[in-house]
């Protein structure tokens, strides 16, 4: 199971969100070339880059941060946050980005995520976020009457490569991960699916280690330091 630690980029610094709610983030990084390198030496196989000032805007903002964090690791970064047109996606592959996740796109424009998939094949990564079993897309903060597991239908049958999926009322919060839905949706669905949002120690990545899980996106808990990262890989190798 693949260890993902997080960066979450806002203002040019890594900061952390509580709900992906805008008002309650904090610095917890002032350096994110710094900080992916940092992770990279402890051994992480690759990192999760999300472009929040994007995500809330509707288009990558950060694309010379993205590009300065990619040459700076030999490790593949996968990038999220305002992904919604071909053009973006694109940008932030020029960028250097190994993967792309795009979660608005597959709700909103399916056919046009379903183009992406197949210009830039095994490299999509669907971003399902939810709260309560329905999707929330545009930055979380527009409500679907689409249910996690359609979704997550949608994005094998248009050509995602695998899934992310966010509990998004654990998010940022370290109350645990949402580990029997996500074990569900593994077992489901024909792609690899990874767990996001409300890690809060190696208690959470071994209970994960032992399902379906293909891998986890971990943030808070390694800046608060309630889990540490070298630990966190060696459990996902042997959660016993």
């Amino acid at each position: 199971m693949l260890i993902i630690p997080a960066i979450d980029l806002k203002d040019g610094q890594c900061v952390r969100l509580i709900r992906g709610q805008l008002g309650t983030e904090r610095s917890v990084a002032p350096d994110p070339i710094a900080q992916a390198k940092v992770f990279e030496e402890v051994g992480a196989q690759r990192i999760h880059v999300v472009d929040l000032d994007g995500a809330f805007e509707g288009r990558p903002k950060n694309l010379g941060l993205i590009e300065r964090i990619a040459r700076a690791v030999r490790v593949p970064i996968e990038v999220g946050g305002g992904l919604r047109s071909l053009d973006a996606v694109k940008a932030v592959v020029d960028a250097g980005a190994s993967y792309v996740i795009l979660g608005t796109m597959l709700i909103d424009e399916t056919e046009s995520f379903a183009k992406i998939c197949s210009a830039f094949p095994g490299r999509v990564i669907a971003g399902i976020d939810g709260e309560g079993g329905q999707v929330a897309t545009r930055g979380w903060v527009v409500s679907s009457s689409v249910t996690v597991k359609a979704a997550a239908d949608l994005a094998v049958k248009s050509g995602a490569s695998a899934i992310i999926t966010t509990d998004i009322a654990r998010d940022g919060t370290g109350h645990g991960v949402n580990i029997d839905d996500t074990d569900r949706l593994a077992r489901e669905v024909a792609v690899p699916v990874f767990a996001s949002g409300g890690v809060a120690g190696l208690d959470d990545v071994k209970a994960l280690a032992r399902t379906k899980v293909a891998g986890v996106v971990v943030g808070r808990a390694i800046y608060d330091g309630t889990l540490d990262l070298q630990a966190a890989l060696r459990a996902a190798v042997d959660p016993s």
